[in-house]
């Protein structure tokens, strides 16, 4: 596939739309309920364990940066979306220091230089609008040898596939550039890290969501709880025409991957897994 040119976003206040669009419905449940093993599995491919620093961007409710201390190392989670931090503070175990919750932008991360053992990013950073500067800075403020690591749905996969869908149904119509499941897309990755990390590797998996009963459990969950998914549909306002034609493309997308259980379904979600050593400035 020919790779698209990652190129600056004129802010515009679209920094305020994404707070906004990620405190919509309660991405904490689709943290815990559908992809809570995502973290740990980021985590192990990082390498992380005692003693280390870690940086968790766009962190969420703590997917990744909450798995991280349990290995005895210290982390921040660092996240745009007060509301997700509020929300990570909750659910993160009691008592630590290990732990500190930051609100921040991956496009401009609120540390020195050099300053982390590990940056990681599990399905968070792929949503910064500005990837060429985001992936600047998750390179700048890891030591020099240290890791990035992160771990991206596929644009090939099922949330890459969804996107594609509600891209169709945004009021108004998003502007012509990367969509955030690029950064599932090894050359594309590899084009943004080009002079920031060396010894880059990465490997193609897949989550195998078992939370939905069938399809239109799936999209009811999504349209709920999925900050991106509520945002289509209240764009859409009253137009139920276009309403339930989402409703019927988002299940049906559903459909496909289904393989049918005994407690109803399941579906296979590819992700990519990627990492490299820091090149330090």
């Amino acid at each position: 596939m020919e790779l698209p040119t990652p190129r600056p976003v004129p802010d515009q206040g679209i920094k305020d739309k994404h707070r906004k669009l990620w405190a919509l419905g309660d991405y904490g449940a689709v943290a815990r309920e559908v992809i809570p093993s995502l973290g740990p599995i980021l985590v192990n491919e990082a390498g992380i364990g005692p003693g280390d620093y870690v940086l968790d961007v766009a962190a969420g409710t703590g997917n990744a940066a909450i798995p991280a201390v349990a290995t005895g190392a210290s982390a921040v989670a660092l996240d745009l979306t007060p509301e997700l931090i509020e929300l990570g503070k909750l659910n993160a175990p009691q008592g630590g220091e290990e732990l500190q919750w930051v609100v921040g932008d991956a496009e401009d991360i609120p540390f020195e230089s050099g300053t982390f053992d590990a940056v990681i990013s599990c399905v968070g950073v792929m949503f910064a609008p500005n990837h060429g500067q985001a992936a600047a800075e998750l390179a700048r403020v890891t030591r020099e040898g240290g890791t990035v690591a992160l771990l991206n749905w596929t644009p090939e996969g099922f949330i890459g596939e969804m996107f594609k869908i509600m891209r169709e149904y945004q009021m108004p119509a998003p502007p012509a550039s990367p969509g955030p499941p690029m950064w599932g897309h090894e050359d594309y990755v590899a084009s943004l890290m080009d002079g920031l990390l060396e010894g880059l590797v990465s490997r193609r998996e897949v989550l195998t969501v078992k939370r939905f009963a069938e399809p239109d459990h799936f999209r009811e969950f999504f349209k709920l709880n999925y900050g991106p998914a509520v945002g289509v549909y209240r764009g859409l306002g009253q137009d139920e025409e276009r309403s339930a034609a989402l409703d019927r493309e988002l299940s049906g997308l559903a459909e496909r991957y289904a393989r049918s259980t005994e407690d109803g379904m399941e579906m296979d979600w590819e992700y990519l897994l990627l990492r490299g050593s820091a090149l330090g400035s």
